[in-house]
């Protein structure tokens, strides 16, 4: 069984360059959350408008976007969820549309297989460009993966929340919008409108548990 997370908003509590804009002050960080929500409706091109956000963002310094990065909270009950599934023997990956600079700890900290995200650039100390891994179609980072581990689509669970996300549903047996915006609440098989990720556990129990033995 493979289980396919987004992370800002489902692994993290929180949207990174909105927080990192808070460095240049109120007025930069509505700018940036304007943008991002347009986003994560699906009402603007996805890639365009990311790379609007990190050019306004530009002349930030290193140290402080690693700072913010490293101290985003985790998403309440992420850390359960995972070393359940863990411990019941699921593959667990996370794809971003966010950067390595908050992704990275999460392998760690959550025991992840893989994470998907993009990368900040930085030139002489302060944030510069973007490079873009992961675009709006998110699932075409993943199907090589897919090929390789063997993996059938009814053993495939996604958790969502942003309509850039929605291509990922095409992958899945199961399909799981967290707090999510409308277009992945009409198309989620469960929606979960808690910030707690640990309410999965139950789903995932009367779905998957007979079979995989998971236990809170």
């Amino acid at each position: 069984m493979l289980i396919i997370f987004d992370v800002e908003g489902v692994l993290l509590n929180a949207e990174y360059l909105p927080v990192l804009a808070q460095v240049i002050g109120p007025e930069k960080e509505k700018e940036i959350w304007d943008i991002t929500k347009l986003g994560i409706r699906g009402e603007i091109n996805w890639e365009e408008g990311l790379k609007q956000r990190v050019h306004s963002l530009r002349g930030i310094e290193f140290e402080d976007a690693k700072r913010i990065g490293e101290n985003l909270e985790i998403m309440p009950g992420a850390k359960q969820l995972c070393k359940v599934l863990k411990q019941a023997g699921w593959k667990m990956v996370a794809i971003s549309g966010g950067f390595t600079i908050i992704t990275d700890r999460l392998k760690e900290e959550l025991g992840l297989d893989e994470i998907f995200s993009n990368e900040l650039v930085f030139k002489h100390g302060v944030l510069d460009d973007i490079v873009i891994n992961v675009n709006s179609d998110k699932a075409a980072i993943i199907r090589p993966y897919l090929q390789k581990w063997g993996i059938k689509k009814e053993e495939i669970v996604v958790v969502v929340d942003g309509a850039n996300d929605l291509k990922l549903f095409d992958l899945a047996g199961y399909t799981v919008g967290f707090c999510p915006v409308e277009i992945i609440k009409r198309n989620a098989d469960e929606v979960i409108e808690i910030r707690d990720l640990s309410l999965l556990i139950n789903l995932l129990e009367k779905r998957f548990g007979k079979d995989l033995k998971i236990r809170a």
